[in-house]
C-alpha cells in the first residue's frame, strides 16, 4: 500500500479529499531483491576459484617457519645497552648475541637509540650486533609530526 490512500479522519465536506497518503516505507520489494542477490552470491562464489582447477603435487619439503619476532636492542640516554628490557655490559652483550645469532642468524634486530647519544655510541652497539652474526639490522626511529 505504499503510495496508496487510505481514508482520512475528518470528515469529507470541508473540502478536502477522504484520503491522505500513506507515510510507511513497504520494505517487502528491497527484502525480495536482497534474497535474490544473496542466492545468486551463494551459488556463484565456488565458481569463482582463482585460476585452473589442478591436482597439486605431495611433497616432503619442509614447511616454512612462520617470521620470528625482531630482536630489540636499545641503547638509553646514559649509554647502557638493552635487549628487549634486560641490560648488559659490552662485553655480555657481544656474548648474548653471538648466542642469539646461533640459534637463528636469519632473524631480524632492531636499534633503537635515544636521540641525546653520541653518534659514535649507536655505531659501536652496530658493529656488536654485526659482528654477533646477525645480517639484517634496522633502526628504529619515531616519525615526526607533520609541519603545518
Amino acid at each position: 500500500m505504499a503510495g496508496g490512500m487510505l481514508p482520512g479522519a475528518g470528515g469529507g465536506d470541508e473540502g478536502g479529499s477522504l484520503y491522505r497518503p500513506v507515510a510507511e516505507i513497504n520494505v517487502t520489494p528491497f527484502v525480495d531483491v536482497m534474497l535474490v542477490l544473496l542466492i545468486i552470491f551463494m551459488v556463484a562464489a565456488p565458481l569463482m576459484m582463482v585460476g585452473v582447477p589442478v591436482q597439486l603435487p605431495k611433497t616432503t619439503a619442509a614447511k616454512v617457519a612462520p617470521p620470528q619476532e625482531p630482536l630489540v636492542v636499545s641503547i638509553d640516554a646514559a649509554g647502557k645497552t638493552f635487549i628487549d628490557k634486560q641490560g648488559f655490559s659490552d662485553i655480555d652483550l657481544l656474548a648474548r648475541l653471538k648466542v642469539l645469532a646461533q640459534e637463528a642468524p636469519d632473524r631480524v634486530v632492531y636499534v633503537r637509540g635515544d636521540r641525546s647519544i653520541d653518534y659514535g655510541r649507536l655505531m659501536e652497539v652496530m658493529g656488536v650486533v654485526s659482528t654477533a652474526g646477525f645480517s639484517k639490522l634496522s633502526m628504529i626511529a619515531e616519525t615526526a609530526p607533520a609541519a603545518q
